[in-house]
């Protein structure tokens, strides 16, 4: 093989390559255009359905921005107010609060009292119902002393048969000690 030979295989050969290669890019490209005829068509079809979208939605952002433009003075006026309204509200519930703790101090005060007051009544209607039952038990006790000693005389005297006094017993054969 001679060097020409040689040389013209290795040209054959690049030709050939270069050949592929441009049959490939060719492929590529006529790939790369379909793709980016479908990619636009998508895209025509994705604007028409989003573009309504989007200027209503511009629409809407913009009635929005009005609204919230023509209504923030007087959300501000309404928190104002309602931040006015606690403030007054927590005053009035400290006020409420003390007067519960003065008037529970009074009713406090006031139990006590009373309760020093039934006591000392009752301590008293002790003492006197002690009073009155010993001075009044006491003589009747002595009362009734002395009726049934009267009582005992009477029946004694009135009673002078031998026969009714008790007989005395000498049999203790059966008492055991």
């Amino acid at each position: 093989m001679n060097h020409e030979t040689i040389e013209l295989a290795f040209v054959a050969l690049g030709a050939v390559a270069l050949a592929v290669q441009t049959c490939i890019l060719l492929a590529i490209f006529i790939g790369v255009t379909r793709a980016a005829k479908s990619i636009k068509e998508e895209i025509d079809e994705m604007k028409t359905t989003v573009m309504p979208v989007v200027a209503s939605t511009r629409e809407m952002v913009e009635t929005t921005r009005g609204m919230v433009t023509r209504l923030t003075p007087k959300v501000e006026s309404a928190v104002t107010d309602l931040s006015e309204v606690a403030r007054s509200l927590r005053t009035q519930t400290e006020d409420v609060q003390v007067s519960v703790e003065q008037l529970l101090e009074r009713v406090r005060k006031q139990s006590g009292r009373i309760d020093t007051m039934f006591s000392s009544t009752l301590d008293a209607v002790d003492k006197a119902s002690t009073f009155v039952a010993s001075t009044v038990a006491k003589p009747v006790r002595q009362l009734a002393g002395m009726l049934a000693g009267l009582k005992a005389v009477v029946e004694s005297l009135r009673s002078s048969d031998p026969a009714y006094r008790e007989p005395t017993l000498h049999d203790d054969k059966d008492m055991f000690v």
